[in-house]
C-alpha cells in the first residue's frame, strides 16, 4: 500500500490517508469515522467472492460475518459520528436472483387485495455471498429509517476490463486482473484462455444472463451517486450495469475476436458446478445512473481485443490451474487450502481473513 500511495502521489499530486484495520474491529471504525468526519464513505470492504463463500461452512461463516457485521460497525460510526454523511455502499445485482419478471431499482409497487405499497424487490439471493449483500441492504435501509443516514445502494453488475485513466497512469497502480474460478469474472476468464491457447470455458447450456459494465463506469457511478446524494433518511438503489449479455454470447465474442487476431481458440461446455438457472428471463431496469449522466464504455471488438491484448502481456504469469471449477455448490467438504495466489502470505481457501478485503 505503500508503495501505491506514493505512486499516487507522485503522478497526480494528490495524497491519499491510509488508516491499516478491520471493519469488523468496531473500535477501529469508530476511531477512523470520528477523526475524519467523512461527508461521503464508499464502502467496498466485503469478501466478494460467490464461489468463495461456498467452499465450506468456515468459508461462508467468515463471509456472512465480515460482511455483516463490517456494514454494521460503519452504521453505528456513521450514527455516533457522521450523521450527515452519505454510505456509498456497493451491492450486486445477484440480490434479485433471475425472477420471471422485470427487475426493478430495488423497489417494487404492488396492488395485493385491493390495496398498494411500494416494497423493496423481492430477492432470490444465489450464494452464501449474496445472501450477505442482501442482509447488508436490508441493515442499511433499517438504519435509514431509523437514524436519518442518507445511502446509496450501488446494486452493481458483473465487472469487466484491467484499468481505469487513474490506474494506467503508473504501472504501480495496476489494478487487479482476476480470471480464475474463485475470484474471475467470466469475460477476464474468456479473454485469457483465448490468449494462452486454452478453451473458452463454459458453464453448462450458456444461457446465463446477467448486468455487465466496464470497471470504468464502476468509478464514474460511484462518482455520480457521491456527487448527487440522497436526502436525509433516503435509502436508494441504483442497478449498476450497462449492457446485458448471457455468458454464451459473451464465449462467442470472444471466440470470434481470438481468431480474428490468429490465436488457437475453441469452446468447451463444463458441467456448471452452480445451482443457477442456466436460461431464464431476464430483463433489469438500470436507468438512475444514466438520468444522472452516466455516459457508458459499452462492450466492443476493441474492448476485448484490448483485454486480450493485456493477458498476451503477461502471459507468462497465467497459472492454468485456475481455470478450471473447483467448487460445486451442491458438495459438501471439509475445510481445504483450494486456492493459492503467490504473494499472499496465507492460501485465501484456508479459514483465514483474504488479504486486503477488509482494508
Amino acid at each position: 500500500m505503500d508503495v501505491r500511495l506514493a505512486a499516487w502521489r507522485e503522478v497526480s499530486g494528490k495524497t491519499i490517508d491510509f488508516y491499516p484495520g478491520s471493519l469488523t474491529d468496531g473500535a477501529v471504525v469508530d476511531a477512523v469515522v470520528q477523526a475524519v468526519k467523512p461527508d461521503a464513505i464508499v464502502h467496498f470492504a466485503e469478501q466478494r467472492s460467490a464461489p468463495y463463500s461456498m467452499i465450506d461452512r468456515q468459508h461462508a461463516v467468515y463471509t456472512q460475518t465480515n460482511n455483516v457485521v463490517g456494514t454494521l460497525n460503519l452504521l453505528y460510526a456513521m450514527k455516533a459520528h457522521a450523521p450527515h454523511g452519505h454510505l456509498i455502499k456497493l451491492g450486486t445485482m445477484g440480490e434479485y436472483g433471475t425472477p420471471n419478471i422485470d427487475i426493478e431499482e430495488g423497489f417494487i409497487t404492488i396492488t395485493h387485495n385491493g390495496r398498494t405499497d411500494t416494497l423493496p424487490y423481492p430477492k432470490q439471493a444465489g450464494s452464501f455471498y449474496h445472501l450477505s449483500k442482501v442482509h447488508d441492504s436490508h441493515n442499511i435501509m433499517f438504519a435509514c429509517r431509523i437514524w436519518g443516514i442518507s445511502s446509496t445502494d450501488l446494486n452493481q453488475g458483473v465487472v469487466y476490463g484491467s484499468g481505469t485513466d487513474e490506474s494506467e497512469l503508473d504501472d504501480r497502480l495496476a489494478t487487479r486482473f482476476d480470471y480464475d474460478d474463485v475470484f474471475g469474472t467470466a469475460l477476464n476468464r474468456f479473454c485469457v484462455e483465448a490468449a494462452v491457447g486454452h478453451p473458452i470455458t463454459v458453464y453448462g447450456e450458456g444461457g446465463q444472463t446477467r448486468g455487465f459494465l466496464n470497471i470504468r463506469d464502476t468509478v464514474r457511478c460511484v462518482e455520480l451517486a457521491a456527487n448527487t446524494p440522497p436526502a436525509p433518511g433516503e435509502y436508494r438503489v441504483f442497478n449498476q450495469f450497462t449492457e446485458q449479455f448471457s455468458v454464451g454470447d459473451l464465449a462467442a465474442m470472444v471466440l470470434e475476436e481470438g481468431q480474428r487476431l490468429g490465436l488457437s481458440t475453441s469452446l468447451q461446455r463444463l458441467a456448471n458446478p452452480r445451482v443457477e438457472k442456466e436460461t431464464h428471463y431476464y430483463n433489469a431496469k438500470h436507468s438512475a445512473l444514466l438520468q444522472l449522466g452516466l455516459q457508458p464504455h459499452l462492450l466492443s471488438r476493441a474492448v476485448i481485443t484490448r483485454l486480450i491484448e493485456t493477458t498476451l502481456r503477461f502471459r507468462g504469469r497465467v497459472n492454468l490451474d485456475l481455470l478450471a471449477p473447483r467448487i460445486n455448490w451442491r458438495a459438501v467438504r471439509s475445510p481445504v487450502q483450494i486456492w493459492r495466489q503467490p504473494g499472499l502470505d496465507e492460501a485465501v481457501g484456508a479459514p483465514l481473513e483474504p488479504a486486503g478485503v477488509t482494508r
